[in-house]
């Protein structure tokens, strides 16, 4: 990583420092965080901006020339399969591992793809709080196109808001208070001015939907999607008022379908030097025999759920053959350790996200800002990472 910031950035920190950087998080909305914040950001140089951002547009080119509808062909939940498809999706979201190679070059290597919104307000905001208590220079940005936040919300709010009156563009998810993103959700507002509204407060009138705010029926004329699906079918005591296969007037913003379609169902069709090797479990006939350098992964899992990490033949066997289709075994990336530690001899390994937004008058997706996670753990994620330091969620800071 950038030496420089990042010796600059150890020689002045404190575990109290950080503490008082956490506190001040809390207080924004006395809402404490439910995912672990790391201590620190990481810092790149600005060459790694322009190769994060070739290796996306790798991807990128081969995901918009991808025939979408025959590869989700029978993937997509009947009770899922809302009308009206918007042909591309609002956002997509590349992760990449960060690997060096022999010259210790950091390569990045695809991970997973996502047609869905991440924490698009959250992030700035987090970046800002980083830079005011830690004293980070000025010449250090998160974003990825030009410098200015107020840029990045006039974009953000013409895709999400559009033309209408905020209060009639909802945020949806399922319990948003009680889901570990709630933070973006409390910003997304703040920002934006729009409500968070529970699946189950949402309900029709023919074919308009309708929230109730302050005693009022509201009608909804655009929805910010945020319905994660593995989690609305585990959540079977839900009581819903809206039949996803019914056409309403309201813009989806991105359409649930898109859910399905960008998601790992695409990895094994991706062929580049950024993207592991990436096998469809039902089209494999032998089982190979290094089933130690691959993870399983279901193609549709919530939070991580069902990805198994060392393999087993085992593991693949009692999986019925007519569910294997929904799995894929992709090759391990060996994530580099990369950020320095001041109190620990173990460095942490990092995962970037680069956070995409299509606005509808535009050919290409715009990446707009990234989203990191750090860990020590065997995987990215809390329960690999329990008791460590350094680990949690972050952001990337390039020189300008």
């Amino acid at each position: 990583m950038y030496k420089k910031y990042r010796d600059d950035f150890n020689r002045k920190f404190s575990q109290e420092k950080y503490v008082r950087f956490l506190d001040r998080l809390f207080k924004d909305f006395d809402y404490k965080i439910p995912f672990r914040i790391a201590e620190t950001p990481v810092f790149f140089e600005s060459k790694y901006k322009n190769l994060f951002l070739s290796a996306a547009s790798d991807i990128l080119d081969q995901i918009l020339t991808i025939d979408l509808e025959e590869i989700t062909r029978n993937k997509i939940p009947e009770r899922y399969q809302l009308p009206g498809d918007d042909g591309k999706p609002h956002f997509i979201a590349i992760d990449f591992g960060l690997t060096q190679d022999e010259d210790g070059n950091i390569v990045p290597k695809l991970i997973e793809l996502q047609g869905f919104p991440s924490l698009f307000c959250y992030q700035p905001w987090l970046y800002n709080h980083y830079k005011d208590f830690f004293e980070l220079p000025d010449n250090l940005t998160p974003y990825f196109l030009g410098d200015s936040e107020k840029e990045y919300f006039e974009i953000l709010r013409k895709i999400i808001v559009g033309d209408c009156d905020p209060q009639q563009v909802i945020l949806l998810e399922i319990e948003p208070e009680k889901q570990n993103t709630a933070i973006d959700f409390f910003v997304t507002k703040k920002i934006f001015g729009i409500d968070y509204v529970c699946l189950t407060k949402v309900y029709g009138k023919g074919n308009k939907l309708y929230y109730n705010k302050d005693g009022k029926a509201i009608q909804i004329k655009r929805i910010y999607n945020r319905v994660i699906f593995d989690e609305l079918d585990q959540r079977r005591d839900l009581n819903l008022s809206i039949d996803f296969n019914k056409t309403y007037d309201v813009k989806w913003i991105t359409h649930p379908n898109w859910f399905f379609k960008i998601s790992k169902l695409l990895l094994p069709e991706i062929k580049s030097k950024y993207s592991p090797e990436c096998i469809k479990l039902n089209e494999e006939q032998n089982i190979p025999d290094n089933l130690e350098n691959y993870v399983l992964k279901p193609l549709f899992s919530f939070s991580g759920s069902g990805v198994v990490f060392n393999v087993k033949e085992e593991d693949i066997l009692q999986i019925p053959k007519a569910e294997r289709s929904n799995y894929i075994l992709q090759e391990k990336v060996p994530y580099a350790r990369l950020i320095e530690d001041p109190d620990d001899v173990q460095k942490s390994k990092a995962e970037l996200r680069i956070l995409y937004v299509w606005p509808e008058d535009q050919q290409q997706p715009i990446p707009m800002i990234n989203l990191m996670r750090l860990s020590k753990g065997e995987m990215i994620g809390v329960k690999y990472n329990k008791n460590k330091t350094w680990v949690g969620g972050s952001i990337g800071l390039f020189e300008k």
